[in-house]
């Protein structure tokens, strides 16, 4: 495990925006809760509370990484409208002590889903 500091800093805030994740025209997730993940040099990274996505739609798969920030992730693919988006969505559902504040979120792929902030 690692801690961020100087060398890998990573933030975590409230996104102050509406959060909006669809699938061509299905909406998978919508959010006033997002967390703004920032991460070194990364692109930042919204962060949305599942009890706000359509959990319905989403399918858990075998894949699992490991980031020495954060901790172990799972995967979520997306099955909607006929179509299957694999391995779309990741989240930390035990992440190391500096990054609870994203238990309990999903974070998704930019170029499987569109992510926007709305209103």
């Amino acid at each position: 495990m690692k801690l961020p500091g100087p060398d890998h800093p990573i933030t975590i805030t409230q996104n102050p925006r509406r959060v909006r994740v669809t699938a061509g025209d299905i909406v998978i997730a919508e959010s006033t809760k997002a967390l703004t993940l920032k991460e070194a040099r990364y692109p930042a990274v919204q962060y949305l509370p599942r009890e706000d996505a359509n959990m319905a739609l989403l399918e858990r798969t075998a894949r699992t990484t490991h980031c020495p920030y954060k901790g172990d992730a799972s995967y979520y693919s997306i099955k909607a409208d006929g179509k299957t988006l694999d391995n779309a969505i990741w989240t930390y559902e035990t992440p190391f002590p500096a990054m609870t504040e994203i238990s309990g979120h999903l974070a998704f792929y930019p170029d499987k889903v569109k992510i926007e902030e709305v209103g």
